[in-house]
């Protein structure tokens, strides 16, 4: 069992930093209960951290001791390993177009996967699943516009509409614009309302 520990430990340890493991990802390794059993065991000896559900990490190991890695590295293997869209939340759109000077106090994330929580150290990550508009452009600067526009919802879109039109590059709200189709009704009258696109 020692033995196994020990290169599941190798293993884990040349991941990149805040990529997860699971149990699937080490079966040529040995048996699914002594992998399982192992990770368990590697999280009790602080090697580990329990990420959620049957999801590792790797602590980050400085001279001033260890701690959690990043939310975002978590999040950016965690996409790239399991193929899912993971975008930050609508309020950290807002927020980082200038929109609101509220900081979100959850990291919250929107994903093309399932709900779920994830914990790195004392740090909850939400992920909700969200529909497929909201994960337009992804990582791109019109992909922020799209999840403002979200956060805005029906009642303010024309409001923040008008302020992120004096905010962000004509180009990216132009590259909205020619994806109109792919948006709520709401969201679909206020950018063909808007003069930016003349």
């Amino acid at each position: 069992m020692e033995r196994l520990v020990e290169s599941i430990l190798q293993r884990v340890t040349a991941l990149p930093e805040g990529a997860p493991v699971s149990a699937k990802m080490l079966l040529h390794l040995g048996t699914r209960p002594a992998i399982d059993q192992s990770l368990s065991r590697l999280a009790r000896r602080g090697r580990l951290l329990r990420a959620g559900r049957g999801v590792y990490v790797s602590p980050v190991v400085t001279r001033f001791g260890s701690s959690a890695p990043l939310a975002e590295r978590l999040i950016e293997e965690l996409s790239a390993q399991r193929g899912e869209t993971i975008v930050p939340s609508p309020a950290t759109s807002a927020n980082a177009l200038g929109l609101t000077t509220q900081v979100p106090v959850r990291a919250v994330y929107l994903t093309s996967g399932r709900t779920r929580k994830l914990t790195l150290g004392k740090q909850v990550i939400e992920l909700q699943h969200a529909p497929s508009w909201q994960l337009t452009f992804a990582k791109e600067p019109a992909g922020e516009i799209v999840r403002a526009l979200a956060w805005a919802g029906p009642e303010r879109v024309d409001e923040v509409l008008k302020e992120i039109e004096r905010k962000v590059p004509k180009g990216d709200l132009k590259k909205v614009n020619q994806h109109i189709s792919l948006f709520p009704g709401w969201l679909a009258t206020a950018l063909s309302r808007s003069a930016s696109y003349a």
